[in-house]
Protein backbone atom coordinates (compact mmCIF):
# COMPACT_ATOMS: atom_id res chain seq x y z
CA UNK A 1 0.00 0.00 0.00
CA UNK A 2 2.81 2.09 1.27
CA UNK A 3 4.50 1.80 -2.26
CA UNK A 4 1.53 2.76 -4.48
CA UNK A 5 0.98 5.64 -2.61
CA UNK A 6 4.33 6.71 -2.59
CA UNK A 7 3.25 6.09 -6.76
CA UNK A 8 0.63 8.26 -6.78
CA UNK A 9 2.21 11.27 -4.95
CA UNK A 10 5.09 11.26 -7.57
CA UNK A 11 2.64 11.17 -10.71
CA UNK A 12 1.06 14.29 -9.37
CA UNK A 13 3.94 16.26 -10.12
CA UNK A 14 4.42 14.91 -13.58
CA UNK A 15 2.11 17.69 -14.53
CA UNK A 16 3.70 20.42 -12.51
CA UNK A 17 6.84 19.67 -14.19
CA UNK A 18 5.20 19.53 -17.71
CA UNK A 19 3.99 23.37 -16.79
CA UNK A 20 7.44 24.34 -15.59
CA UNK A 21 8.75 23.04 -18.56
CA UNK A 22 7.03 24.39 -21.02
CA UNK A 23 7.13 27.81 -19.74
CA UNK A 24 11.40 28.12 -19.05
CA UNK A 25 11.78 26.50 -22.39
CA UNK A 26 9.75 29.16 -24.18
CA UNK A 27 11.19 31.85 -22.22
CA UNK A 28 14.39 31.26 -23.29
CA UNK A 29 13.77 29.99 -26.30
CA UNK A 30 15.30 32.25 -29.39
CA UNK A 31 12.39 35.19 -29.66
CA UNK A 32 10.69 35.58 -33.11
CA UNK A 33 11.20 38.00 -35.37
CA UNK A 34 9.06 41.42 -34.73
CA UNK A 35 8.47 40.51 -30.77
CA UNK A 36 9.52 42.60 -28.03
CA UNK A 37 11.01 40.83 -25.40
CA UNK A 38 8.48 41.88 -23.38
CA UNK A 39 5.66 40.15 -25.46
CA UNK A 40 8.08 36.93 -25.37
CA UNK A 41 8.26 36.47 -21.71
CA UNK A 42 4.37 37.30 -21.10
CA UNK A 43 3.41 34.60 -23.61
CA UNK A 44 5.87 31.96 -21.93
CA UNK A 45 4.31 32.75 -18.39
CA UNK A 46 0.63 33.06 -20.05
CA UNK A 47 1.80 29.36 -22.24
CA UNK A 48 2.38 27.54 -18.71
CA UNK A 49 -0.58 29.70 -17.04
CA UNK A 50 -2.66 27.48 -19.57
CA UNK A 51 -0.59 24.40 -19.82
CA UNK A 52 -0.75 24.03 -15.65
CA UNK A 53 -5.18 25.08 -16.28
CA UNK A 54 -4.91 21.96 -18.98
CA UNK A 55 -3.04 19.39 -17.25
CA UNK A 56 -5.38 20.52 -13.70
CA UNK A 57 -1.71 20.51 -11.34
CA UNK A 58 -3.42 22.76 -9.18
CA UNK A 59 -7.19 23.99 -8.59
CA UNK A 60 -7.50 26.79 -11.41
CA UNK A 61 -7.36 29.13 -8.98
CA UNK A 62 -3.89 28.46 -7.53
CA UNK A 63 -2.55 28.15 -10.93
CA UNK A 64 -3.82 31.77 -11.99
CA UNK A 65 -2.42 33.51 -8.66
CA UNK A 66 1.09 31.61 -9.28
CA UNK A 67 1.21 33.00 -12.88
CA UNK A 68 0.07 36.41 -11.16
CA UNK A 69 3.34 35.75 -8.71
CA UNK A 70 5.61 35.30 -11.69
CA UNK A 71 4.30 38.01 -13.60
CA UNK A 72 4.90 40.17 -10.79
CA UNK A 73 8.20 38.89 -9.59
CA UNK A 74 9.29 39.06 -13.10
CA UNK A 75 8.69 42.53 -13.50
CA UNK A 76 7.94 41.49 -17.38
CA UNK A 77 5.21 44.01 -17.58
CA UNK A 78 8.00 46.95 -16.72
CA UNK A 79 10.89 45.87 -16.44
CA UNK A 80 12.13 49.45 -15.24
CA UNK A 81 9.61 49.84 -12.68
CA UNK A 82 9.14 47.11 -10.37
CA UNK A 83 6.39 49.18 -8.79
CA UNK A 84 4.36 49.54 -12.19
CA UNK A 85 5.16 45.95 -13.07
CA UNK A 86 3.64 44.57 -9.65
CA UNK A 87 0.58 46.95 -10.08
CA UNK A 88 0.16 45.62 -13.87
CA UNK A 89 -0.15 42.24 -13.18
CA UNK A 90 -3.07 43.23 -10.24
CA UNK A 91 -4.37 45.10 -13.32
CA UNK A 92 -7.20 42.63 -13.93
CA UNK A 93 -8.95 42.47 -10.73
CA UNK A 94 -9.71 46.47 -11.48
CA UNK A 95 -11.73 44.96 -14.47
CA UNK A 96 -15.35 45.94 -14.47
CA UNK A 97 -16.38 42.50 -16.72
CA UNK A 98 -14.99 40.81 -14.12
CA UNK A 99 -16.70 41.95 -11.21
CA UNK A 100 -20.44 41.96 -13.80
CA UNK A 101 -20.14 38.16 -13.33
CA UNK A 102 -18.76 37.56 -9.72
CA UNK A 103 -21.87 39.84 -9.35
CA UNK A 104 -24.37 37.49 -11.16
CA UNK A 105 -23.07 34.61 -9.55
CA UNK A 106 -23.36 36.00 -6.49
CA UNK A 107 -27.26 36.81 -7.38
CA UNK A 108 -27.59 33.41 -8.22
CA UNK A 109 -27.26 32.38 -4.63
CA UNK A 110 -30.33 34.10 -4.19
CA UNK A 111 -32.51 31.66 -6.71
CA UNK A 112 -31.35 28.73 -5.13
CA UNK A 113 -31.85 29.86 -1.50
CA UNK A 114 -35.29 31.07 -1.74
CA UNK A 115 -35.93 28.14 -3.76
CA UNK A 116 -37.37 29.91 -6.86
CA UNK A 117 -34.87 28.26 -9.55
CA UNK A 118 -36.65 24.90 -8.25
CA UNK A 119 -39.79 26.16 -8.18
CA UNK A 120 -39.54 27.20 -12.29
CA UNK A 121 -38.35 24.41 -12.80
CA UNK A 122 -41.58 22.53 -11.65
CA UNK A 123 -43.79 24.64 -13.24
CA UNK A 124 -42.37 23.96 -16.96
CA UNK A 125 -42.74 20.07 -15.75
CA UNK A 126 -46.29 20.67 -14.61
CA UNK A 127 -47.26 22.28 -18.05
CA UNK A 128 -44.99 20.28 -20.41
CA UNK A 129 -44.47 16.47 -18.28
CA UNK A 130 -47.08 14.17 -19.90
CA UNK A 131 -44.66 12.77 -22.80
CA UNK A 132 -40.97 12.48 -21.79
CA UNK A 133 -39.88 14.62 -24.86
CA UNK A 134 -42.32 17.45 -22.76
CA UNK A 135 -40.12 16.91 -19.61
CA UNK A 136 -36.84 18.04 -21.70
CA UNK A 137 -38.23 20.71 -22.78
CA UNK A 138 -39.83 21.76 -19.18
CA UNK A 139 -36.19 21.48 -18.38
CA UNK A 140 -34.78 23.36 -21.26
CA UNK A 141 -37.25 26.12 -20.65
CA UNK A 142 -36.61 26.40 -16.82
CA UNK A 143 -32.37 26.69 -17.84
CA UNK A 144 -32.95 29.01 -20.36
CA UNK A 145 -35.00 30.83 -17.75
CA UNK A 146 -32.38 31.32 -15.78
CA UNK A 147 -29.51 31.42 -17.66
CA UNK A 148 -29.16 35.30 -18.09
CA UNK A 149 -28.51 35.54 -14.71
CA UNK A 150 -26.24 32.18 -14.32
CA UNK A 151 -23.34 32.71 -14.84
CA UNK A 152 -22.15 29.53 -13.38
CA UNK A 153 -23.60 27.05 -15.85
CA UNK A 154 -21.86 24.26 -13.45
CA UNK A 155 -24.37 25.88 -10.53
CA UNK A 156 -27.34 25.77 -13.03
CA UNK A 157 -27.16 22.65 -14.48
CA UNK A 158 -25.60 20.57 -11.75
CA UNK A 159 -27.69 23.09 -8.92
CA UNK A 160 -30.82 23.33 -9.93
CA UNK A 161 -31.89 21.12 -13.13
CA UNK A 162 -30.02 18.05 -12.33
CA UNK A 163 -31.30 17.08 -9.13
CA UNK A 164 -34.64 18.19 -10.28
CA UNK A 165 -34.04 15.60 -13.79
CA UNK A 166 -32.92 12.45 -11.47
CA UNK A 167 -35.59 13.19 -9.11
CA UNK A 168 -38.16 12.79 -12.67
CA UNK A 169 -36.03 9.85 -13.57
CA UNK A 170 -35.72 7.91 -10.50
CA UNK A 171 -39.69 8.35 -10.03
CA UNK A 172 -40.13 6.29 -13.36
CA UNK A 173 -37.92 3.40 -12.54
CA UNK A 174 -34.63 4.98 -14.60
CA UNK A 175 -31.51 4.00 -12.18
CA UNK A 176 -28.13 4.81 -13.44
CA UNK A 177 -27.25 1.73 -10.70
CA UNK A 178 -29.74 -0.92 -12.78
CA UNK A 179 -28.04 -0.45 -16.47
CA UNK A 180 -31.23 -2.34 -18.12
CA UNK A 181 -33.36 0.72 -16.50
CA UNK A 182 -30.80 3.59 -18.00
CA UNK A 183 -32.24 3.81 -21.24
CA UNK A 184 -36.38 4.02 -19.80
CA UNK A 185 -35.61 7.56 -19.40
CA UNK A 186 -32.42 8.72 -17.69
CA UNK A 187 -30.07 8.44 -20.51
CA UNK A 188 -32.46 11.01 -22.63
CA UNK A 189 -32.72 13.55 -20.25
CA UNK A 190 -29.38 13.54 -19.16
CA UNK A 191 -28.40 14.20 -22.59
CA UNK A 192 -30.62 16.71 -23.63
CA UNK A 193 -30.58 18.66 -20.40
CA UNK A 194 -26.92 19.28 -21.22
CA UNK A 195 -26.75 19.95 -24.92
CA UNK A 196 -29.43 22.20 -23.60
CA UNK A 197 -27.41 23.86 -21.14
CA UNK A 198 -24.78 24.39 -23.41
CA UNK A 199 -27.10 26.53 -26.04
CA UNK A 200 -28.38 28.58 -23.08
CA UNK A 201 -24.84 29.38 -22.15
CA UNK A 202 -24.16 30.46 -25.30
CA UNK A 203 -27.51 32.55 -25.85
CA UNK A 204 -26.58 35.32 -22.98
CA UNK A 205 -23.40 37.15 -22.47
CA UNK A 206 -24.29 36.70 -18.32
CA UNK A 207 -24.95 32.77 -18.71
CA UNK A 208 -21.67 31.18 -18.73
CA UNK A 209 -18.31 32.31 -16.90
CA UNK A 210 -15.73 32.70 -20.32
CA UNK A 211 -18.66 34.93 -22.48
CA UNK A 212 -17.40 38.26 -20.57
CA UNK A 213 -13.91 37.03 -20.70
CA UNK A 214 -14.53 36.75 -24.85
CA UNK A 215 -16.53 40.00 -24.52
CA UNK A 216 -13.33 41.18 -22.86
CA UNK A 217 -10.95 40.56 -25.38
CA UNK A 218 -13.64 41.19 -28.30
CA UNK A 219 -13.28 45.03 -26.88
CA UNK A 220 -8.98 44.82 -26.67
CA UNK A 221 -9.47 44.11 -30.18
CA UNK A 222 -11.81 47.04 -30.99
CA UNK A 223 -15.02 45.51 -31.57
CA UNK A 224 -17.93 46.50 -28.34
CA UNK A 225 -19.88 43.70 -27.49
CA UNK A 226 -22.85 44.32 -25.35
CA UNK A 227 -25.41 42.17 -23.10
CA UNK A 228 -28.03 43.44 -25.49
CA UNK A 229 -26.17 43.04 -28.81
CA UNK A 230 -24.96 39.21 -27.37
CA UNK A 231 -28.45 38.39 -27.13
CA UNK A 232 -29.86 39.94 -29.70
CA UNK A 233 -27.13 37.78 -32.39
CA UNK A 234 -27.93 34.77 -30.25
CA UNK A 235 -31.90 34.41 -29.89
CA UNK A 236 -32.62 33.49 -33.11
CA UNK A 237 -30.30 30.43 -33.69
CA UNK A 238 -30.84 29.78 -30.03
CA UNK A 239 -34.47 29.26 -30.16
CA UNK A 240 -34.18 27.27 -32.65
CA UNK A 241 -31.39 25.13 -31.02
CA UNK A 242 -33.26 24.37 -28.23
CA UNK A 243 -36.40 23.64 -30.27
CA UNK A 244 -34.73 21.27 -32.68
CA UNK A 245 -32.17 19.78 -29.55
CA UNK A 246 -34.44 17.73 -27.85
CA UNK A 247 -36.53 16.35 -31.25
CA UNK A 248 -33.25 15.19 -32.97
CA UNK A 249 -31.95 13.33 -30.02
CA UNK A 250 -35.67 11.58 -29.03
CA UNK A 251 -34.82 10.14 -32.70
CA UNK A 252 -30.94 9.31 -32.64
CA UNK A 253 -31.45 8.25 -28.91
CA UNK A 254 -34.96 7.50 -27.82
CA UNK A 255 -36.47 6.97 -24.39
CA UNK A 256 -38.03 3.62 -23.47
CA UNK A 257 -40.68 5.15 -21.74
CA UNK A 258 -42.78 7.78 -24.44
CA UNK A 259 -45.41 8.61 -21.88
CA UNK A 260 -45.11 9.96 -18.37
CA UNK A 261 -48.86 11.14 -16.81
CA UNK A 262 -47.51 11.98 -13.67
CA UNK A 263 -45.27 13.54 -13.40
CA UNK A 264 -47.31 16.76 -13.68
CA UNK A 265 -48.61 15.11 -10.45
CA UNK A 266 -45.35 15.07 -9.04
CA UNK A 267 -44.54 18.60 -10.21
CA UNK A 268 -47.85 19.72 -8.69
CA UNK A 269 -46.68 17.49 -5.47
CA UNK A 270 -43.53 19.79 -5.18
CA UNK A 271 -44.63 22.91 -6.02
CA UNK A 272 -47.60 22.07 -3.24
CA UNK A 273 -45.31 21.21 -0.78
CA UNK A 274 -43.22 24.43 -1.66
CA UNK A 275 -46.49 26.66 -0.99
CA UNK A 276 -47.19 29.99 -2.31
CA UNK A 277 -44.16 32.09 -3.22
CA UNK A 278 -42.71 33.38 -0.40
CA UNK A 279 -41.55 37.18 -0.16
CA UNK A 280 -37.84 36.43 -0.47
CA UNK A 281 -38.82 34.54 -3.49
CA UNK A 282 -41.00 37.49 -4.82
CA UNK A 283 -38.37 39.60 -4.39
CA UNK A 284 -35.51 37.60 -6.18
CA UNK A 285 -38.13 37.34 -9.23
CA UNK A 286 -38.65 41.27 -9.27
CA UNK A 287 -34.60 42.08 -9.08
CA UNK A 288 -34.03 39.87 -11.88
CA UNK A 289 -36.68 41.14 -13.89
CA UNK A 290 -35.45 45.20 -12.86
CA UNK A 291 -31.51 43.37 -13.90
CA UNK A 292 -32.75 41.66 -17.28
CA UNK A 293 -34.14 45.57 -18.12
CA UNK A 294 -30.77 46.87 -17.07
CA UNK A 295 -28.99 44.59 -19.32
CA UNK A 296 -31.19 45.18 -22.28
CA UNK A 297 -31.55 48.85 -21.98
CA UNK A 298 -28.58 50.20 -20.12
CA UNK A 299 -26.72 51.82 -22.71
CA UNK A 300 -29.33 53.95 -23.36
CA UNK A 301 -30.50 55.06 -20.22
CA UNK A 302 -26.72 55.49 -19.19
CA UNK A 303 -26.69 52.62 -16.62
CA UNK A 304 -23.12 50.50 -16.77
CA UNK A 305 -24.27 46.64 -16.79
CA UNK A 306 -21.57 46.37 -13.61
CA UNK A 307 -23.31 48.79 -11.85
CA UNK A 308 -26.52 46.99 -12.81
CA UNK A 309 -25.33 43.93 -11.44
CA UNK A 310 -23.96 45.68 -8.00
CA UNK A 311 -27.20 47.32 -7.49
CA UNK A 312 -29.30 43.96 -8.07
CA UNK A 313 -27.13 42.30 -5.37
CA UNK A 314 -27.73 45.37 -3.09
CA UNK A 315 -31.30 44.93 -3.00
CA UNK A 316 -31.06 41.13 -2.56
CA UNK A 317 -28.67 42.42 0.74
CA UNK A 318 -30.56 45.31 1.85
CA UNK A 319 -34.28 42.80 1.98
CA UNK A 320 -32.04 39.88 3.52
CA UNK A 321 -32.59 37.76 0.94
CA UNK A 322 -28.84 37.29 1.09
CA UNK A 323 -26.32 37.55 3.82
CA UNK A 324 -22.93 39.01 3.76
CA UNK A 325 -22.10 34.95 4.93
CA UNK A 326 -24.05 33.87 1.64
CA UNK A 327 -21.29 36.14 -0.51
CA UNK A 328 -18.10 35.27 1.58
CA UNK A 329 -19.57 31.75 1.20
CA UNK A 330 -19.77 31.90 -2.88
CA UNK A 331 -16.59 30.38 -3.12
CA UNK A 332 -17.36 30.12 -6.96
CA UNK A 333 -17.05 34.01 -7.11
CA UNK A 334 -14.27 34.48 -5.81
CA UNK A 335 -12.39 31.41 -7.49
CA UNK A 336 -13.65 33.33 -10.51
CA UNK A 337 -12.50 36.65 -9.34
CA UNK A 338 -9.02 35.44 -9.06
CA UNK A 339 -8.11 32.98 -12.57
CA UNK A 340 -10.35 35.73 -14.67
CA UNK A 341 -8.21 38.48 -13.17
CA UNK A 342 -5.12 36.67 -13.77
CA UNK A 343 -6.31 35.68 -17.36
CA UNK A 344 -7.58 38.86 -18.44
CA UNK A 345 -4.68 40.85 -17.39
CA UNK A 346 -2.36 38.34 -19.23
CA UNK A 347 -4.83 38.32 -22.73
CA UNK A 348 -5.04 42.15 -22.31
CA UNK A 349 -1.19 43.15 -22.15
CA UNK A 350 0.17 40.20 -24.76
CA UNK A 351 -2.64 42.22 -27.14
CA UNK A 352 -0.91 45.77 -25.90
CA UNK A 353 2.53 44.37 -26.19
CA UNK A 354 1.96 43.20 -30.07
CA UNK A 355 2.07 39.47 -29.73
CA UNK A 356 -1.93 39.37 -31.35
CA UNK A 357 -0.94 41.50 -33.99
CA UNK A 358 1.93 39.36 -34.81
CA UNK A 359 0.24 36.10 -34.59
CA UNK A 360 -2.71 37.79 -36.35
CA UNK A 361 -0.18 39.09 -39.32
CA UNK A 362 1.93 35.35 -39.67
CA UNK A 363 -1.71 33.84 -40.11
CA UNK A 364 -2.59 36.34 -42.47
CA UNK A 365 0.55 35.29 -44.73
CA UNK A 366 -0.01 32.05 -44.77
CA UNK A 367 -3.89 32.09 -45.60
CA UNK A 368 -3.37 35.22 -47.90
CA UNK A 369 -5.88 34.70 -50.80
CA UNK A 370 -8.66 33.05 -49.20
CA UNK A 371 -11.88 35.44 -49.27
CA UNK A 372 -13.23 35.92 -46.02
CA UNK A 373 -16.44 33.81 -46.87
CA UNK A 374 -13.85 31.13 -47.16
CA UNK A 375 -11.57 31.89 -44.39
CA UNK A 376 -14.86 32.74 -41.67
CA UNK A 377 -16.12 28.82 -41.70
CA UNK A 378 -12.44 27.46 -41.78
CA UNK A 379 -11.31 29.52 -38.64
CA UNK A 380 -14.61 28.67 -36.63
CA UNK A 381 -14.25 25.21 -37.39
CA UNK A 382 -10.71 24.42 -36.08
CA UNK A 383 -11.86 26.51 -33.35
CA UNK A 384 -14.43 24.48 -32.78
CA UNK A 385 -13.05 21.13 -33.06
CA UNK A 386 -9.66 21.96 -31.19
CA UNK A 387 -11.83 22.15 -28.03
CA UNK A 388 -10.75 17.79 -28.21
CA UNK A 389 -7.63 19.50 -26.52
CA UNK A 390 -9.06 21.36 -23.44
CA UNK A 391 -11.11 20.52 -20.28
CA UNK A 392 -12.04 24.24 -19.68
CA UNK A 393 -13.81 26.31 -22.13
CA UNK A 394 -12.19 29.52 -19.82
CA UNK A 395 -8.62 28.29 -20.95
CA UNK A 396 -9.31 27.69 -24.40
CA UNK A 397 -10.92 31.38 -24.59
CA UNK A 398 -7.84 32.48 -23.06
CA UNK A 399 -5.30 30.78 -24.88
CA UNK A 400 -7.13 30.95 -28.56
CA UNK A 401 -9.86 33.68 -29.08
CA UNK A 402 -7.80 36.63 -28.91
CA UNK A 403 -5.81 34.73 -31.51
CA UNK A 404 -8.65 33.81 -34.13
CA UNK A 405 -9.84 36.81 -33.95
CA UNK A 406 -6.97 38.32 -35.44
CA UNK A 407 -6.53 36.47 -38.32
CA UNK A 408 -10.15 36.67 -38.78
CA UNK A 409 -10.04 39.77 -39.10
CA UNK A 410 -6.78 40.27 -41.18
CA UNK A 411 -8.25 38.32 -43.98
CA UNK A 412 -11.17 39.97 -44.08
CA UNK A 413 -14.13 38.81 -41.81
CA UNK A 414 -16.25 41.47 -40.25
CA UNK A 415 -15.06 41.88 -36.82
CA UNK A 416 -18.98 42.33 -34.63
CA UNK A 417 -19.52 38.75 -36.87
CA UNK A 418 -16.60 36.73 -36.24
CA UNK A 419 -16.01 38.55 -32.26
CA UNK A 420 -19.58 37.30 -31.64
CA UNK A 421 -19.68 33.95 -33.19
CA UNK A 422 -16.52 32.82 -31.60
CA UNK A 423 -17.89 33.81 -28.12
CA UNK A 424 -20.99 31.40 -28.84
CA UNK A 425 -18.98 28.82 -29.92
CA UNK A 426 -16.73 28.79 -26.76
CA UNK A 427 -19.72 27.47 -25.43
CA UNK A 428 -21.15 24.91 -28.41
CA UNK A 429 -17.92 23.30 -28.71
CA UNK A 430 -18.44 21.57 -25.18
CA UNK A 431 -20.73 19.11 -26.62
CA UNK A 432 -18.06 17.12 -28.05
CA UNK A 433 -16.56 15.34 -25.13
CA UNK A 434 -17.46 14.85 -21.18
CA UNK A 435 -14.70 16.83 -20.10
CA UNK A 436 -14.86 20.48 -21.96
CA UNK A 437 -16.87 22.30 -20.36
CA UNK A 438 -18.06 22.57 -16.22
CA UNK A 439 -21.76 20.87 -16.58
CA UNK A 440 -20.34 17.78 -18.56
CA UNK A 441 -18.70 16.23 -15.63
CA UNK A 442 -21.99 16.33 -13.52
CA UNK A 443 -24.17 14.94 -16.00
CA UNK A 444 -22.00 12.58 -17.30
CA UNK A 445 -20.93 11.64 -13.31
CA UNK A 446 -24.84 10.35 -12.92
CA UNK A 447 -23.99 7.41 -14.86
CA UNK A 448 -26.98 7.02 -17.32
CA UNK A 449 -24.65 7.45 -20.23
CA UNK A 450 -22.21 5.68 -21.57
CA UNK A 451 -18.63 7.37 -22.46
CA UNK A 452 -18.75 6.28 -26.03
CA UNK A 453 -22.41 7.06 -26.79
CA UNK A 454 -21.72 10.76 -25.08
CA UNK A 455 -18.96 11.36 -27.59
CA UNK A 456 -20.80 9.92 -30.57
CA UNK A 457 -23.44 12.28 -30.19
CA UNK A 458 -22.05 14.67 -29.01
CA UNK A 459 -19.87 14.19 -32.72
CA UNK A 460 -23.27 14.07 -34.36
CA UNK A 461 -24.67 17.40 -32.48
CA UNK A 462 -21.50 19.77 -32.77
CA UNK A 463 -22.69 19.42 -36.49
CA UNK A 464 -25.88 19.96 -36.10
CA UNK A 465 -25.02 23.01 -33.92
CA UNK A 466 -22.57 24.18 -36.82
CA UNK A 467 -25.79 23.96 -39.28
CA UNK A 468 -27.69 25.96 -37.01
CA UNK A 469 -26.09 28.50 -35.94
CA UNK A 470 -23.50 29.01 -38.97
CA UNK A 471 -26.56 28.44 -41.19
CA UNK A 472 -29.69 30.19 -40.18
CA UNK A 473 -27.93 32.04 -37.32
CA UNK A 474 -25.84 33.60 -40.45
CA UNK A 475 -28.89 34.64 -42.16
CA UNK A 476 -30.34 36.23 -38.97
CA UNK A 477 -27.02 38.54 -38.57
CA UNK A 478 -27.41 39.55 -41.74
CA UNK A 479 -30.55 40.58 -40.93
CA UNK A 480 -29.02 42.79 -38.03
CA UNK A 481 -26.39 44.18 -40.02
CA UNK A 482 -23.15 41.88 -38.58
CA UNK A 483 -22.04 42.21 -42.14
Amino acid sequence: MKKNSKKSGTFKWVPMVITILVGVLIWFSPIPSGINSQAWHLFAIFTATITGIILKVKPMGAVAIIGIAVTAFTGVLDPSNPGNAVAYALSGFANTTIWLIVMAFFITRGFIKTGLGSRIAFIFVKFLGKKTIGLSYGLLGADLILAPATPSNTARAGGIIYPIMKSLAMGFGSDPDKPETRRKMGAFLTITAYHGNIITSAMFMTAMAANPLAAKLAADAGFTITWGSWALAAIVPGVISLAVVPYLIYILYPPEIKTTPHAPEFAKKKLAEMGKMKKDEWITLLTFVLLIGLWVFGSKIDVHSTAAAILGLSILLITNVLTWEDVIQEKGAWDTLVWFSALVMMASYLNKLGMIAWFGSTMEASISGISWTMAFPIIIGVYFYSHYLFASSTAHVSAMYAAFLAVGVAVGVPGMLLALTLGFVSNLYGVITHYGIGPAPILFGSGYVELKTWWILGFIMSIVFLIIWMGIGGIWWKVIGLY
